[in-house]
Formats: structure tokens, C-alpha cells, sequence
């Protein structure tokens, strides 16, 4: 097992979280976040940027990427601080490991959220510093707004000096979820990143294809192949680079010398179930448990039998609505309008975890009706690990004093 790879000979670069010396077409989104930033790095207060598009759009690297270049700037009064918000997934989190980037021995104090914003302000003001925050996966801060308000505030509190955000999401529609209040301070410009065509993806693994594996190894077919695949996933570079890598995983089991096609298809086909799984972990909260609501109604038939054709079961969308308010009221959620519901429907469809019919004048009126695409039981097993497993997230002692900032 520790024996040198016939394979491999850098499985570093072929990791989704690896960032290449080139970003392959992303050349005019780099340089749209360098116009984005190009205030704060001369000390003046920036405009807020927020940066979307789907999983494996280069959203991440191409920050990353700035990130570093911006590190080599001699006498620059930017200073940045990259948070991902899957892990700082609350404002305290969020402040706190601001703090922690730039203040360490404070950070470890055990201060509440009102003494890390008095202390945050203070600091920048020192020396009219410029912060800029990079909230990846911004979406899942679950106090969000409190987030918002309170990073755009310091802005008005301060007099010189400033605060800048730059936000990234998988969701567009994420913003209308904000209040009134939060949105009308962000004046950000958005970013677009659209998905990549099968020759971009091809490109892609081709370059990776050169660092990662060893000479001729892997069959150009077969990098085709799996760029083809990506491109119908959604244009998603980071799903073909796990399929990649995979597939020489699979060629290395095997004993063989080179990665073909047949390789890759069988990467593909244990990747696909592996990254619906990946999906549902970074999906919101509601949206995790209307598609648990989805699951348990078709591991029990749901209340018609009558639509169960013996293979696939279909659920009407009043009685999964039904289900969800249940669920959230049993883990105290406040459960979401009909209006909010059908969004969520029409996300998770655009995910491929659901599909949605309409039901036509036959059956009750005009219903839509909702089918589960994937294995029910596994489903419901990793739904309610992500929706009950951790139970309740106990706040730090500091902040339950609850302080408006």
C-alpha cells in the first residue's frame, strides 16, 4: 500500500480544493473580482460583491486565487479574511474567526459578539484599515441578516477605514430571503459564473491530467469521456475531477497500467450516487427537510396508493406540504409559506433530487405530483443525520446576552 503509484504522481492536484497557478477561462471573472477589490487595496471603502453559480463553477478557486495575488502587494491597507461559512456558520462564528485571522490572543478570549464587534472596529480604525470579507457558502449562516447588518454597520460607525464583502453562493434566489433592512445596506454588484462546456472541462483535466498522473497513462478517450459526462451534470469541473480521480483509483485496484473508458464509466457510475449525498449536506435547511418530507411519504406509500405504479411512487405537492409544516414544527422550525415551499420544490428539481409532473384535470383538480430520484432509504438515513444528528448547537455562554449591534 505505501509502494510508489503506478498511477499517480500527484494526487494533490487533482483535489477539487487545489488552486493551479492558471485558471483555465476564468480570465474575465478574475479580473472582474480584481475591479471588485481594486478600491480596498488602495484604502478606500469598496463596493460589495457577491459571486454565484453552481457547484464546480471555479466560484471558490478564482477567489482563492485573488486572494493570494493580493497577498503580494507591498503596502496595500487591505487586509482580507477568507470564511467558510459551512463551518462559521452563525455571526458569532463568522466575527469571531475574523478576529481570530488578524487579532489572535483576543479571539481566544471567550468575548461575546458585541465585544468582537467594538474590538473589530477599533482595529480597523488604527490605521483606516479596509477589511474585506470573503464569505464562501454564505447562504448557510443561519442568522444571516444579523451577519449582514452587522458587517455593513461598521461602515457607519467607523470614521475611517471599512468594511467590504464579498460573497459566494450556489444560489441566486438566496438574497430574497433577506430582510428589507439588510439588503438596502449591501449596494453590492453581482458576479455570474456560468457553467463550463464538455472542451472547457476537457481542458481542464487535460492540464490536470499532465501534474496528477503519470506519462500516457491515462487514455484520451477516456478524458472525453468523462468531460462529456460533467458537461450533462451541469458543467461541473469539480464533479469530473472526482470522477478522474476515481477512475484511476479503479485502474490501480485493478492491477492495470492505464486508465480507459471503461474505467471511467465505472467512476462515474459511484461517483454520481457519492455526489448526490455531497449536494444534500450543502443544501439550506428548509430545503433539507421538504426533500426529507419527500423521502419519508415515499418510504410509506404516502396517503394514495392509487398513484404507486409498483416501481415509482408519486406524491401529491399539497400532502408533501403537509408533512414538511409536521417536521418543522417537531424540531421547532418555523415552517415556510406555500410560496417559499414551491421554491424550494423547484431548487431541489434543478438539484436532480426530485422531479415534478403536473397532474393535469383527472386527479383532484390540478395538482402537481412529486417523484423521489434516488433510493429512498439512504435518503432518509443521510437527511436525518444532516437535519437531527447534532443535535441542538449550544451558543457559547458570551452570546447568549443577545445585544443588538
Amino acid at each position: 500500500m505505501l509502494a510508489d503509484s503506478s498511477i499517480f504522481a500527484n494526487r494533490e492536484v487533482l483535489s477539487p480544493h487545489y488552486t493551479p497557478q492558471k485558471l483555465l477561462y476564468r480570465e474575465r471573472e478574475i479580473n472582474n473580482i480584481e475591479k471588485a477589490l481594486a478600491p480596498s487595496l488602495k484604502g478606500n471603502r469598496g463596493r460589495n460583491l457577491f459571486v454565484y453559480g453552481k457547484t464546480g463553477t471555479g466560484k471558490t478557486s478564482c477567489l482563492k486565487y485573488v486572494i493570494e495575488e493580493v497577498k503580494g502587494i507591498p503596502n496595500t491597507r487591505a487586509r482580507i479574511s477568507y470564511v467558510n461559512c459551512r463551518i462559521y456558520n452563525s455571526r458569532f462564528r463568522v466575527l469571531n474567526k475574523i478576529i481570530g485571522d488578524h487579532i489572535p490572543t483576543y479571539a481566544r478570549r471567550g468575548y461575546g459578539a458585541v465585544d468582537l464587534y467594538e474590538k473589530l472596529t477599533t482595529w480597523i480604525e488604527e490605521d483606516n484599515k479596509i477589511l474585506v470579507v470573503v464569505l464562501d457558502e454564505v447562504d448557510l449562516v443561519k442568522d444571516l441578516d444579523d451577519l449582514i447588518y452587522t458587517l455593513t454597520r461598521i461602515n457607519s460607525d467607523i470614521k475611517a477605514g471599512g468594511v467590504t464583502i464579498i460573497g459566494i453562493s450556489n444560489k441566486v434566489s438566496f438574497k430574497e430571503e433577506l430582510d428589507p433592512r439588510s439588503l438596502s445596506t449591501l449596494y453590492e454588484t453581482e458576479l455570474v459564473f456560468a457553467p463550463y462546456y464538455a472542451t472547457e472541462i476537457y481542458a481542464i483535466l487535460k492540464d490536470r491530467v499532465g501534474a496528477g498522473f503519470k506519462k500516457d497513462v491515462v487514455d484520451d478517450d477516456a478524458i472525453h469521456y468523462i468531460a462529456a459526462a460533467a458537461a450533462k451534470e451541469g458543467g461541473d469541473a469539480r464533479f469530473s475531477l472526482k470522477v478522474l480521480t476515481r477512475a484511476g483509483e479503479i485502474a490501480e485496484e485493478r492491477g492495470h497500467q492505464r486508465v480507459t473508458v471503461k474505467e471511467a464509466e465505472d467512476a462515474l457510475k459511484i461517483s454520481e450516487n457519492e455526489i448526490v449525498y455531497d449536494v444534500i449536506a450543502t443544501l439550506p435547511e428548509h430545503q433539507k427537510i421538504v426533500l426529507y418530507a419527500v423521502a419519508m411519504l415515499t418510504q410509506s406509500g404516502g396517503s394514495y396508493k392509487k398513484l404507486t405504479d409498483g416501481v415509482d411512487t408519486y406524491l401529491f405537492s399539497g400532502e408533501v406540504y403537509h408533512r414538511y409544516k409536521s417536521i418543522s414544527e417537531g424540531i421547532h422550525k418555523d415552517a415556510k409559506s406555500e410560496r417559499w415551499y414551491r421554491k424550494y420544490l423547484s431548487e431541489l428539481e434543478m438539484q436532480g433530487l426530485i422531479v415534478s409532473y403536473e397532474s393535469g384535470k383527472g386527479i383532484r383538480g390540478h395538482t402537481k405530483l412529486i417523484k423521489l430520484l434516488y433510493p429512498t432509504k439512504k435518503m432518509c438515513d443521510v437527511l436525518e443525520k444532516e437535519i437531527f444528528g447534532g443535535g441542538e448547537e449550544k451558543t457559547p455562554a458570551p452570546e447568549d446576552a443577545k445585544a443588538e449591534v
